[in-house]
């Protein structure tokens, strides 16, 4: 990661590129990294935010290419959107930080946490992996390739798109984009082994998610040399845009410990 003073969190600066802030808790013991589905944005956990606030900060994260940061450069791997968020990740590490990632937001928060786990300053206080399985198995298909239209309506099968965005074309054309690079960074994930997380490791899943199986999403638990727990909800792969309430509960429970601790002075 980048070479920064410890200790200097931006708690009263303007947010950065890659970091939301939507419920400023400048006395949260504790920071939640929440990283979005292939496709998403900052804005889908504003309403995690706003159940965890203040007792716990959370930052979304937001990708280069979509929203507010239409006209940057797209990056298509895990490996460089991990190296973009990383850079601006320094300047919030004065407080333990858990992670939490939906579908290809799991891969990229389990990367991510792969990385703090390395960097002394950090706290690396909890990983949570929602709608995805073993991340060394490789994606099943290759959504990237179909056209504009094919794509987008597969996003929209699992309820991840507005089905609406298929009758507007300029919409179409401009969200397309992003959605592609996300795709290519799936499929071209490959997981490199390495050492077992230090922290608790928490997967959750719907149980009608046929993009990650429950048996596929218990492989978590080899990642990790803590705890490791299982949350099944009912649904299919987007349980969680209809659910914030129970998952927000649940990611309070595991996040336990680090609720009692006090966070450094500003």
């Amino acid at each position: 990661m980048a070479t920064h003073s410890a200790g200097t969190a931006r708690t009263d600066a303007p947010d950065r590129q890659w970091i939301r802030r939507f419920h400023p808790a400048p006395d949260a013991p504790v920071r939640l990294l929440c990283l979005p589905h292939a496709g998403g944005s900052a804005s889908a956990y504003f309403g995690l935010s706003q159940l965890l606030a203040p007792k716990v900060e959370v930052l979304a994260v937001q990708y280069p290419g979509r929203q507010d940061r239409r006209d940057e450069l797209l990056l298509d791997s895990i490996a460089a959107l991990r190296a973009g968020l990383a850079e601006e990740l320094t300047s919030w590490l004065d407080r333990p930080i858990a992670l939490f990632g939906h579908s290809m937001g799991a891969v990229l928060a389990y990367e991510t946490a792969r990385l703090l786990a390395e960097d002394e300053r950090a706290h690396l206080a909890h990983l949570f992996v929602s709608g995805r399985g073993d991340p060394a198995r490789k994606a099943d298909v290759a959504l990237d390739l179909l056209d504009d239209r094919a794509m987008v309506q597969a996003l929209g099968d699992l309820g991840g798109t507005d089905r609406r965005l298929l009758e507007d074309e300029d919409v179409l054309r401009m969200v397309a984009p992003a959605i592609r690079s996300d795709y290519r960074a799936v499929r071209t994930y490959r997981h490199a082994p390495g050492p077992l997380l230090p922290c608790p490791v928490t997967a959750l899943v719907g149980d009608q998610d046929a993009m990650a199986p429950v048996d596929d999403v218990e492989k978590w638990a080899s990642y990790t040399s803590a705890e490791f727990s299982l949350k099944v909800f009912q649904g299919g792969h987007f349980y969680l845009l209809e659910q914030f309430r129970k998952v927000s509960d649940h990611v309070y429970d595991g996040l336990g410990d680090s609720l009692s601790v006090q966070a450094s002075p500003g």
